[in-house]
């Protein structure tokens, strides 16, 4: 279902224990509170970097709103890193615990936790995260009422648990998100646009990252992030087409590649792999975190086999494409399908389909059509205010 850029959401009541959340009255109610009392306290926990630019102008349009806003964050994948970058207030709980299966359901439980003494002081009135099954397990647990935020819709998920809630793309299915959750339909929520809309439109470049970078401008600037090999759905032909994706680039002449590798790990992988790129500098990793929109921004394309940053470049019309190998999203499909995003399927493709061009970067990134940031506020809100929410109409 499409929203306009004024969406307006509330609640009213319904027959039974619940209320139900209306998509067709204004949300003036949510701006004062449901009953005048004090503001309610919802908790994100931030358990991957892209979780840090998407979740920080919630948190601001939250706070600004009067929500309290209890924040976590794993120490992985230079979470923490980025949310220092963006000066966010949270409290480091827990890490990565590696691509083992046991592994991850061990630091599953460990990570819950450790959390659990924070939560419990805390005491907050909503969970809400992109995704964080840590979060979602204790909030369970402890009868949190949940609201997940998720755009892909082939990741893995606790079968035997539903969330309160789950907010998602349009162009995803309610029947596919109904399987996947394990939900009823009126339990979704669509946003419109890509979660990537929250954050990408009101994006300011900052020229001061070249110098940063060690950028001259004179360079055909690449930016390159490998596939997520300690993810479930990771597909190793996806390092098939990373290495032709380097093979192309170690030939081409005054090329600068920027790597984002996800883990140390990876990083000496890839320097053991293409010793000769990084011996020359024609290939680099940055030496602290830098802000990811801005090296997009000044990239003239961007190379990626995951899902965000791929989102990130076709949000601010930066050519991107795509080496990802795991089964392909609805969102992944829409951005190929307009245009926004290349994907290269084989090492046929690196070969024909990859364009090496500068790009102009005279223009601004233009402000989105949907106001997928507000939609997004108002649906957490009515959550947080509504007591017996059960039920939701669209």
């Amino acid at each position: 279902m499409s929203f306009s850029a004024k969406h307006d959401i509330d609640t009213q009541s319904s027959s039974g224990d619940s209320d139900v959340i209306s998509s067709h009255t204004k949300n003036t109610r949510v701006a004062k509170g449901e009953n005048g009392n004090r503001r309610k306290k919802i908790w994100i926990d931030l358990e991957n970097s892209p979780h840090v630019p998407f979740f920080k102008p919630i948190i601001e349009e939250l706070q600004r709103r009067g929500y309290s806003v209890v924040l976590t964050a794993r120490d992985c994948f230079q979470v923490c890193e980025l949310a220092d970058l963006f000066q966010l207030q949270y409290r480091r709980v827990g890490h990565h615990y590696g691509k083992n299966k046991l592994a991850k359901v061990a630091g599953l439980g460990i990570r819950s936790l450790q959390l659990t003494p924070h939560v419990l002081r805390e005491k907050p009135d909503l969970a809400l995260s992109h995704g964080s099954r840590t979060m979602f397990l204790l909030a369970s647990v402890l009868r949190i009422p949940t609201a997940i935020i998720s755009d892909y819709e082939h990741a893995r998920w606790v079968r035997w648990l539903a969330p309160s809630w789950v907010l998602a793309p349009e162009v995803i299915s309610d029947d596919v998100l109904s399987r996947v959750f394990g939900l009823n339909k009126q339990h979704i929520l669509k946003y419109p646009g890509i979660k990537e809309d929250v954050y990408a439109p009101t994006f300011t470049p900052d020229p001061s990252i070249k110098q940063q970078l060690g950028l001259n401008g004179q360079e055909l600037v690449v930016t390159v992030r490998p596939p997520a090999t300690a993810a479930h759905y990771h597909n190793p032909e996806s390092e098939k087409l990373l290495n032709a994706v380097f093979e192309v680039l170690g030939k081409s002449p005054n090329t600068k590649v920027v790597l984002l590798p996800r883990t140390p790990t990876q990083e000496t992988e890839v320097r053991k792999q293409w010793p000769d790129l990084f011996r020359t500098r024609k290939m680099f990793v940055p030496e602290r975190v830098v802000d990811g929109l801005g090296l997009i921004w000044f990239s003239d394309l961007v190379i990626s086999g995951g899902g965000t940053m791929n989102r990130e470049a076709a949000a601010l019309g930066v050519p991107v494409y795509s080496i990802f190998k795991g089964k392909i999203g609805a969102v992944d499909k829409y951005l190929a399908e307009t245009g926004r995003l290349v994907m290269l399927e084989s090492v046929d493709d690196v070969a024909t389909k990859l364009l090496l061009a500068r790009r102009a970067m005279t223009r601004q990134p233009e402000i989105s059509r949907h106001s997928t940031l507000e939609v997004i506020i108002d649906y957490v809100t009515t959550i947080a205010e509504s007591k017996k929410t059960n039920y939701i109409t669209r």
